[in-house]
């Protein structure tokens, strides 16, 4: 049997890019510039979210 990945990013919260990418940048910090297989992987996921994520935070209506 074939299993397909999705490479569509779903979040229960819609962040804003600028909040995924202080997540990217702690990652980075924690890692000391060189990431593990697990945090290589937690790095696309991250990298996805931002590519689809609004620019500012949502904001309440």
């Amino acid at each position: 049997m074939l299993h397909t990945m999705s490479t569509r990013v779903e979040s229960a919260t819609e962040r804003s890019a600028a909040e995924v990418n202080e997540e990217i940048r702690a990652l980075w910090l924690r890692s000391g510039g060189t990431l593990s297989v697990e945090q290589r992987e937690e790095y696309r996921r991250l990298v996805m979210e931002w590519a689809t994520a609004p620019p500012q935070p949502a904001t309440a209506a």
